[in-house]
């Protein structure tokens, strides 16, 4: 059984940093890619992040973040990381850790349907 486990949400301050962690079982990890997409309330789905299985490659989808996000892979541990750093009251959401064969183009990130999803985890940054 294909599992994602999403882990390390919180509540932080305006600038502060948070980590999150997406363990992967189940299936081969270096045969997929692995990304993150975020949703707040009332809001549609968006694309944060994504790390291609062919190349290692990290596709960025919000220009919002990439001065601020990185991924990161495990290999040994199954596991991917989303280091948050300067975050920002808007970058509050549930953020969901999500694998398939490709990083989905940024045309249709916001409504791509991937093979996997975790549960989610809350983000809440105050301000």
């Amino acid at each position: 059984e294909v599992q994602l486990v999403e882990s390390g949400g919180g509540l932080v301050q305006t600038g502060g940093s948070l980590k999150l962690s997406c363990a992967a079982s189940g299936f081969t990890f270096d045969d997929l890619a692995i990304g993150w997409f975020r949703q707040a309330p009332g809001k549609e789905r968006e694309g944060v992040i994504c790390v291609s299985a062919a190349d290692g490659s990290t596709k960025y989808y919000a220009d919002s973040v990439k001065a601020r996000f990185t991924i990161s892979k495990d290999n040994a541990k199954n596991t991917v990381f989303l280091q948050m750093n300067s975050l920002k009251p808007d970058d509050t959401a549930v953020y969901y850790c999500a694998a398939d064969s490709i990083c989905p183009p940024m045309s249709v990130v916001k409504v791509y349907k991937y093979d996997y999803v975790g549960q989610g985890t809350q983000v809440t940054v105050s301000s």
